[in-house]
C-alpha cells in the first residue's frame, strides 16, 4: 500500500475508535436508563435516538451542519466564543460517525440489560450493595457481552460511515479523508486498482467485526 493508504487507514481507525468509546459510554448510560426506567416520553425519546439508524446519512449530515456549522446554532458559538471550528476536521467526522452509529449499540445496550433478571439486582440489594456498585458488580457484567456486541458494531459501521461525514468533514487527503471517502474519490478519478484495494479492506475489517459480533449476542440469563 501507498503512503497515502496508509495514512488514510489511520486517520479512519482513528475516528473510529473515538466514535466507538463515546458510543460505549453513551450507549450505556442512555440504554441503561430506557431499559431500567420508565417515564414521560420514554417511548418518543428512544425513537428520536434511534432516528439515525433509519434516515438517510446525507439527511444526518444535513442536520449536523445546522447544528455544529459556522452558522449552526452550537458551531457559531464554539467559534465565536472559543474559536474551535468542527466543519472539515477530523473531529467533525468522528462527530458524524458517533451520530450515525449511535442506534447500534443503545439497542444492543437496552437489549442486554433487559435480559438481566431483575429478581438477582433484588437480591444484590438484599446483601446491602448500593446502586453504583449494584451497576457494576452485578448488571453491567451480565449484560456486557450484548454491550460488547454493539460496541463492535459501532466501530464497524465507523469503519464504512460515508455520506455524513462526506458533508460534514469533507474529502481533505491526510486530514478528514476516511477509508470510504477515499473509495468514493478514487471511483469518481477511475483509479480501480486504488478503489479496489480500498474496498478489500473496508470489507475484511467489517466482516471480522460482524462476526465478532454475533458471537457476542445478548443471550437470556437462566
Amino acid at each position: 500500500m501507498s503512503a497515502s493508504t496508509w495514512i488514510t487507514l489511520a486517520l479512519t481507525l482513528k475516528v473510529a475508535a473515538w466514535a466507538t468509546a463515546i458510543n460505549l459510554v453513551l450507549g450505556v448510560a442512555v440504554g441503561w436508563l430506557l431499559a431500567r426506567h420508565r417515564f414521560v416520553a420514554r417511548d418518543a425519546i428512544s425513537a428520536a435516538l434511534t432516528l439515525p439508524l433509519v434516515l438517510p446519512p446525507t439527511v444526518v449530515g444535513y442536520y449536523l451542519l445546522v447544528v455544529i456549522g459556522r452558522r449552526g446554532w452550537l458551531g457559531q458559538w464554539l467559534h465565536e466564543n472559543l474559536g474551535i471550528d468542527l466543519i472539515f476536521t477530523w473531529q467533525g467526522a468522528v462527530i458524524a460517525a458517533t451520530v450515525v452509529a449511535f442506534p447500534l449499540v443503545l439497542t444492543s445496550a437496552r437489549s442486554a440489560f433487559e435480559t438481566v433478571d431483575p429478581q438477582l439486582e433484588k437480591a444484590a440489594r438484599v446483601l446491602g450493595l448500593n446502586e453504583w456498585a449494584l451497576f457494576f458488580r452485578v448488571t453491567l457484567p451480565m449484560a456486557w457481552p450484548g454491550i460488547l456486541a454493539g460496541t463492535l458494531l459501532v466501530f464497524a459501521r465507523s469503519l464504512g460511515e460515508f455520506g455524513a461525514t462526506l458533508m460534514v468533514a469533507g474529502s481533505i487527503p491526510g486530514r478528514t479523508q476516511t477509508l470510504s471517502v477515499a473509495v468514493h474519490d478514487a471511483v469518481q478519478a477511475g483509479d480501480d486498482a486504488s478503489a479496489n484495494m480500498l474496498v478489500a479492506i473496508i470489507t475484511v475489517t467489517c466482516m471480522v467485526f460482524l462476526l465478532a459480533a454475533g458471537r457476542l449476542g445478548p443471550r437470556p440469563q437462566r
